[in-house]
């Protein structure tokens, strides 16, 4: 039995109650006091082709982080609506022995392209790529480390060792191959970012393999972003596949008004015929079963404007329209087709 949304806000509410006076202790000895985050995304959606619409809370985010000691870091997060589901997100330890080598254990996104690993509250529109939700959405439970240096030119690393058994399957979970994941970010000019990663998953029998590359620039107040990534499937278990999106954002500052600054944007993205990589016979998963497309082969064209209040990324409404592009014998999801999104979004 999952516990009720009524039931977790009264255990946080009591966790809060019970935490106050040790916090204040602690700020009051000089010690460093957790930092509470969230983000609340609430939105509206109105399928143009269906002529249906309904509300929906994308996300309700809570975290805690912070330092236990000088060189001892932390973070918890758990999402009370994942599109209507609770599901525990990061909880890791993170120690700094020597700057600027940073090493992290436990649940986490895994480093591995650009889209996807942006939360929630940074996403420039409503709803999340093809190549972030679908194509390379991976979390996972491992060990990374992480270093900033220059070469040349200024770059980032961040590699890690994961189990493979996802979020929720790690009390009996044993395994004698790992996962693994690298992120380089390199910075060759001010406002320029170059992304390259390699990520391995064995999600069933079947390794799959994925290579990604991005780039994105930012000159003034325009931001354009591209990515590609591949996915290759060992054994021919399935044909590889191909995913990528570009977009564009213009940020236009807006004085005496209730909204700081004005954003028009537009993204086209794209996947072929996509596999989770996981055995299925007659719809349900076994191992007497095979690789089948999950998401069919489909492209996208996203148009809207996004409004801020205050600085961006802290509270903005979302206006996007999406329109789908199918083959003629693909079948559509019943959320993935043509539709207005009008969408609120808070961080705090």
């Amino acid at each position: 039995m999952y516990p009720t949304l009524r039931s977790i806000s009264r255990r946080l509410l009591l966790l809060t109650l019970i935490s106050l006076p040790a916090l204040t202790a602690m700020a009051q000895s000089g010690g460093n006091v957790p930092e509470i985050h969230g983000t609340i995304r609430g939105k509206y959606e109105y399928q143009t082709s269906e002529g249906q619409g309904r509300f929906e809370v994308r996300n309700a985010r809570m975290s805690v982080s912070g330092s236990a000691l000088e060189r001892v870091d932390y973070k918890a997060e758990i999402d009370l609506s994942d599109e209507g589901k609770i599901k525990r997100l990061d909880a890791y330890v993170r120690l700094l022995p020597v700057d600027p080598l940073q090493l992290t254990i436990g649940q986490m996104r895994v480093p591995f392209t650009i889209d996807a690993h942006r939360s929630p509250h940074q996403q420039y529109f409503a709803n999340r790529s093809f190549l972030a939700k679908q194509v390379g959405n991976v979390r996972d439970v491992g060990a990374m480390m992480g270093s900033t240096f220059t070469l040349g030119i200024p770059m980032k690393i961040e590699a890690g060792l994961f189990n493979g058994s996802g979020l929720t399957n790690q009390k009996d979970y044993w395994t004698k191959r790992i996962n693994y994941s690298a992120k380089l970010t390199l910075m060759p000019a001010r406002n320029v970012n170059t992304v390259l990663s390699i990520q391995k998953i064995r999600p069933d029998v079947c390794t799959v393999m994925m290579y990604d590359a991005g780039l994105n620039v930012r000159f003034g107040g325009l931001f354009i972003e591209g990515e590609y990534l591949y996915k290759h499937y060992s054994h021919n278990a399935f044909h590889d596949v191909h995913s990528f999106d570009i977009f564009a954002c213009r940020d236009i500052p807006l004085r005496r008004s209730f909204f700081t600054k004005v954003s028009p944007l537009i993204r086209y993205d794209y996947m072929s015929d996509h596999s989770d990589g996981i055995r299925y016979l007659d719809g349900s998963e076994n191992a007497d079963g095979r690789l089948i497309i999950n998401d069919y082969k489909r492209s996208r064209l996203t148009a809207g404007m996004t409004w801020s209040i205050g600085k961006p990324f802290v509270s903005d409404i979302r206006l996007n329209y999406e329109q789908y592009f199918y083959r003629h014998d693909a079948v559509p999801k019943v959320s993935e087709k043509n539709k207005i999104v009008v969408e609120l979004m808070t961080r705090f």
